[in-house]
C-alpha cells in the first residue's frame, strides 16, 4: 500500500511540474497576431510627380498604433475613366544604385560601376514604408500626363493581424522638365520664356559701370547630342563668345562632378554622369542640401579706390535627361567688366 501511494505521489509531482513548465512557456510565447489600428492613415492622396526623373514621396503615411512590420501594395491601378493601365502594371528596366554615390568617384566608369539595372513598375509603393516612387524611366509618351486626369488606384496594407484598404488615390503626372531651373510649363511642356536666370552674381557692367543683376543675364539650356557631357559657355550682348579664361579665379576642376575637361575659347566641356547631380547627396559640387548642382565661375579685378572686387556668377541647377548639354550664360544687357579701373 505504501509503495503504491509513493508511486502515485511521484506521478502527481511530475504532472504538476509539466503543467507549470507549460504555463511558463505559454506565458513567454509572443502574441503572433499583430494589430491594425484605425488611426493608421495616409496623409496624401493626390500625387503629381514630374516625369523623367526619380520622385520619392515620403512622410505621407502615419503608422498610428498599428503593429509593425506592415506590408503595402498597390492594387486596382486604372485610368481615371476606369480602363486598365498596363503602362503602370507592367515591369520596365530602371537604373538603381547598388552602392552609394558620394561624390568622390574619379571616373565615369567608377560611377557606373555603382549602378545596375532592375525591372520595376514605373510607379510603385515601398513595401514596408508606404512611400511612393515614380521612376525616371517614365515619360509622357507612355504615361498619361496632365492635362489628362491620369490614374486612380488603391492600396492594400496588411500584417499578421489582417488587412486594410485605402481607396481612390490619384496619380496625375506632370510633363517632363529635363532641367531645373526650368522655363517649361509643367502642363503643356512648352517654353514660357526663352531662358532662366543665374542663381547669384557679383559682376560690374562695362558700359554702365554698375553691378549687373541676375535679370541682366539669361541662362540657356540646349541639348545638342545624345552623349554624356555638359559644356559651359559665355557670350556677350551680341552673342559673341567670351573666353572662359576671363573667369581666371574659377576652380575649374570642381565646377561640376565631371571628367576629361576640355577648355578652349568657346567654353569648358566635361564628361558627366546623369542625372546631375547623381543623387540628392551633399558634395563639393552641390548645394548644401545636395538637391542641386552648383557651378560657380569667378574672376578678380581691381576696382575704383584700389579695392579688389571678387566677381562671380553662379547657377544652381539639375539636368535629368542624359545627353550632350550646353549651358550658355548670355550677358544680354551689358558685358562683364574684366579689366581693372
Amino acid at each position: 500500500m505504501m509503495k503504491n501511494t509513493r508511486y502515485l505521489f511521484q506521478v502527481l509531482l511530475t504532472l504538476a511540474g509539466g503543467s507549470l513548465l507549460f504555463l511558463s512557456c505559454k506565458k513567454n510565447l509572443p502574441d503572433a497576431r499583430l494589430s491594425l489600428s484605425n488611426d493608421t492613415q495616409f496623409t496624401q492622396y493626390i500625387y503629381q510627380p514630374v516625369l523623367g526623373r526619380n520622385t520619392l514621396f515620403s512622410n505621407n503615411f502615419q503608422y498610428g498604433n498599428s503593429s509593425r512590420p506592415l506590408d503595402f501594395k498597390i492594387v486596382n491601378m486604372r485610368t481615371f475613366t476606369g480602363e486598365p493601365a498596363p503602362e503602370l502594371t507592367n515591369f520596365y528596366p530602371v537604373t538603381v544604385w547598388k552602392t552609394a554615390y558620394d561624390g568622390t568617384e574619379k571616373s565615369l566608369a567608377e560611377i557606373e560601376a555603382k549602378r545596375t539595372t532592375e525591372n520595376h513598375q514605373l510607379f510603385e509603393i515601398r513595401p514596408h514604408s508606404g512611400e511612393f516612387l515614380m521612376w525616371g524611366a517614365a515619360n509622357s509618351n507612355m504615361v498619361k500626363a496632365q492635362p489628362d486626369s491620369g490614374y486612380v488606384f488603391d492600396v492594400e496594407m496588411s500584417n499578421s493581424g489582417g488587412r486594410k484598404y485605402f481607396q481612390k488615390f490619384r496619380l496625375m503626372p506632370l510633363r517632363e522638365r529635363p532641367y531645373e531651373p526650368s522655363n517649361l510649363d509643367p502642363i503643356t511642356g512648352q517654353a514660357t520664356s526663352v531662358s532662366v536666370n543665374p542663381t547669384g552674381m557679383n559682376i560690374t557692367g562695362t558700359r554702365s559701370g554698375q553691378p549687373l543683376s541676375s535679370n541682366d543675364v539669361q541662362v540657356l539650356f540646349n541639348k545638342v547630342g545624345n552623349g554624356n557631357s555638359v559644356k559651359f559657355k559665355f557670350v556677350d550682348t551680341l552673342f559673341n563668345p567670351i573666353n572662359p579664361d576671363k573667369f581666371a579665379a574659377t576652380d575649374w576642376s570642381n565646377v561640376v562632378h565631371g571628367f576629361n575637361m576640355v577648355k578652349d575659347a568657346s567654353g569648358a566641356k566635361y564628361d558627366v554622369a546623369y542625372p546631375i547631380p547623381c543623387t540628392s547627396y551633399p558634395t563639393k559640387y552641390t548645394t548644401s542640401s545636395g538637391d542641386q548642382a552648383r557651378a560657380v565661375f569667378r574672376f578678380n579685378r581691381q576696382a575704383f579706390g584700389n579695392v579688389q572686387q571678387q566677381c562671380f556668377i553662379a547657377l544652381n541647377f539639375n539636368i535629368y535627361q542624359k545627353g550632350d548639354w550646353e549651358i550658355t550664360f548670355w550677358f544680354k544687357r551689358d558685358k562683364p567688366k574684366f579689366d581693372n579701373d
